[in-house]
């Protein structure tokens, strides 16, 4: 009986400390179910805000993605630019290369123009030409000097013919005066 009676008084003991420390069961009971629900609260929480940061870490992935795309876009629109300022410099060096080509071109063919004067086939043709024109001139001059000299001739035999004529008119004109006179002396 030692047991049921100790078994009663440890019943009894249980009642009288759960009458106690029943209120303060209870509240660490409710204290207990208000934090789990808390950590609960706190895991899904904790949760949501893992997810919002995958999302942000994929958002940030992807922008310095884009962001060494554009980086490297940005590299490569500095070269293309040093590259055009280069080709521009080419050309604008070419242009005035070309500018003083043109003037050597210029000056090349001015006397080239001088030299084709001198052209020995066209000064050979013009040389036969001109010779062509000197014989002709020349026999033309012969032939003029000659009728000057025949017409010269002619004309000095014309006017020794006109004074052989004029003093055979005067002497038949003293002979007709003398005749005339005589015949007005014979009359």
């Amino acid at each position: 009986m030692l047991t049921v009676s100790k078994l009663e008084k440890v019943m009894e003991l249980e009642a009288q400390l759960r009458e106690q420390y029943q209120d303060q069961l209870e509240s660490k009971d409710s204290a207990i179910t208000t934090l789990t629900e808390e950590k609960e609260a706190l895991e899904k929480q904790v949760d949501e805000l893992k997810g919002t940061i995958a999302s942000q870490l994929a958002t940030i992935t992807d922008l310095s993605g884009k962001a060494s795309d554009i980086q490297a876009v940005e590299q490569r629109n500095r070269e293309l630019h040093n590259r055009s300022e280069n080709l521009k410099e080419e050309v604008t060096t070419a242009k005035s290369r070309v500018k003083t080509l043109q003037k050597e071109l210029a000056a090349e063919r001015e006397q080239h123009a001088a030299l084709k004067k001198y052209d020995p086939e066209r000064m050979k043709k013009n040389l036969d030409a001109n010779k062509k024109k000197l014989a002709e001139k020349t026999k033309a001059a012969d032939l003029l000097q000659k009728s000057f000299k025949q017409a010269k001739a002619d004309n000095a035999r014309l006017e020794q013919r006109i004074k052989e004529l004029e003093a055979q008119q005067s002497k038949d004109g003293e002979e007709s005066a003398s005749d005339s006179k005589q015949e007005e002396a014979a009359a």
